[in-house]
This record gives structure tokens, sequence and C-alpha cells, in this order.
């Protein structure tokens, strides 16, 4: 591969990163805090509505995010690549076995109990997209070292 499509892997990789990042810290420090704030009425139609449409914002980025990271592993299957994959599986992980079931929970109306281990559980998702924005930029430096 030409560096310069090694170079454009890397920010798309690095862009698809740093939006998931960014955006699981405004769910984790806005979004949930305030799932309080919505009242008990209306609140399984606000969690049905906000479940489709968020999956329609994360889905795509999500996926991408995934194929480019599998796509520099099998290019460079350094310890950086293969620690960035690693992280997505606990994200995905974290998400298909604890996040989703919270909102499917959630779904049925509002559940003090369900939002706080939902505060607590994201934490793992928002740590590691923290760490795999490091590591995007770590990519991006070592490709230019």
């Amino acid at each position: 591969m030409k560096p310069e499509s090694i170079h454009l892997l890397l920010l798309a990789h690095a862009a698809a990163t740093f939006f998931m990042t960014g955006l699981i810290w405004f769910v984790q420090v806005v979004h949930y805090p305030l799932f309080s704030r919505v009242g008990a009425a209306g609140f399984a139609a606000y969690e049905q509505m906000n479940t489709r449409r968020t999956g329609w914002v994360v889905g795509g980025p999500m996926l991408l995010e995934l194929g480019l990271t599998c796509w520099i592993v099998w290019l460079r299957g350094d310890w950086l690549a293969w620690s960035g994959l690693g992280l997505l599986a606990v994200i995905w992980l974290s998400t298909a076995v604890w996040l989703i079931p919270l909102h499917f929970l959630l779904e049925t109306g509002y559940d003090a109990s369900v939002q706080r281990i939902l505060l607590r559980s994201n934490w793992i998702r928002t740590v590691a997209w923290s760490l795999r924005g490091g590591i995007a930029l770590g990519l991006l430096m070592g490709e230019s070292a």
C-alpha cells in the first residue's frame, strides 16, 4: 500500500475514533445524566425514540471504525494496532452485554437504579474510546516517524 494511502487510512481511522470519543463523552456527561429529567409519564416513549435515533448516529461510525481498525491490524499487525482492536472488542461487548439490555429495560419506563447502572457501565466505553483516541494519535505520529 502506498504511503499516502496509509496516511489517508490512518486519518479516516482517527476521524472515526475521535468522533466516537467525543460522542461517548457527551453521552456520559450530558445525555445519560439527563434521563432523570425527562419525566416518568413520557419516558418510555422518549427512550424508544432515543434508542432508534442513537442507532442511526452511532451505527455507521462504529462500523467504519471497526473496519478501519481491522484493516490497520492487517497492514501493521503491531501491538498498537492490536491494542486498538482489543479496546474495540471491549466497547462492542460492553455495548451488547450491558448497555443495550439496560436501554431495553428503560424502554418500559424510567427506573433510577437502571439509570445508575447505565451511567456506571458506560464508563467502560468512555475510558476505552478515550484510550483509542490516544492509539489513533499514536498511529498517526508513528507513521510520520
